[in-house]
């Protein structure tokens, strides 16, 4: 569905954007904190990690506000479900590539129960059902292959990342229905926004209390992201899973 030219077409957006973002100026680390052996680029990675903030505040955020008065409660959850459902279809592929048949198998009796009596995938009555959630992508199966996360890096839009989970981001991006192949431009940009702000909408109280919170933000965020990152490809196996709230991929 996607090829290596391609690829390597969408990383130099990436990096180009980067580069933009970190024009502003790269921002130092602040007095008392430890620098970490796995973001050697910090300096550049705050810089961006800053412009996010910045275009959460000033848009994302707002957006989201409007989006939770306008829609009651029941139908953000109907939109969630249906984005959530999707993404299950992707889950079982991703699964069958990192070798856990069990957890496709699961995954894809989710879509065909929400999917036939979930309204399409409005209503989730898988969970409740006992057929656990799982969310995978191309970075995480990467990462099961042997490929090393390398460094952290923080990308414009998308939040926190590492140099294999970027190559990943894209070949999601790429081999996204919905992002990439719906032919109808407008439906499509349409499609993207709702995904984004029902993205946003699932930490919106969480985001809120970490700016509350006498921490270093950065930190806290890189530290909570290379933790769930390990233990999604671990499966847990060597650390209890992270209970810290974490940027959600914006597709989901």
């Amino acid at each position: 569905m996607f090829c290596a030219a391609k690829i390597i077409s969408k990383i130099r957006q990436f990096i180009l954007l980067s580069m933009a973002a970190a024009l502003v100026g790269c921002a130092s680390i602040p007095a008392g904190v430890e620098p970490s052996p796995n973001d050697p680029w910090e300096p550049f990675n705050r810089s961006v990690f800053e412009f996010n903030e910045g275009l959460d505040a000033y848009l994302l955020k707002p957006v989201v506000a409007g989006y939770r008065f306008v829609l009651p409660e029941l139908v953000r959850d109907g939109i969630y479900n249906f984005f959530s459902n999707y993404n299950d279809i992707y889950n079982v592929a991703y699964n069958l590539l990192q070798g856990k048949p069990g957890y496709a198998f699961n995954d894809l009796m989710r879509v065909v129960v929400n999917t036939t009596m979930g309204l399409g995938g409005f209503i989730d009555l898988a969970t409740p059902g006992g057929l656990e959630k799982h969310k995978e992508d191309w970075g995480q199966t990467l990462g099961v292959w042997g490929v090393p996360s390398g460094p952290y890096v923080v990308l414009p839009f998308f939040g926190p990342s590492n140099v294999r989970d970027t190559f990943g981001t894209v070949a999601d991006l790429e081999s996204d229905y919905l992002f990439k192949y719906v032919k109808d431009v407008g439906l499509r940009n349409s499609i993207t926004g709702l995904r984004v702000v029902n993205a946003r909408n699932t930490y919106y109280e969480a985001g809120d209390l970490l700016d509350g919170a006498a921490i270093d933000k950065y930190s806290f965020m890189r530290d909570a992201y290379i933790q769930r990152r390990a233990y999604q490809i671990n499966e847990g196996r060597d650390d209890e899973e992270p209970q810290m709230p974490v940027y959600e991929n914006p597709y989901e």
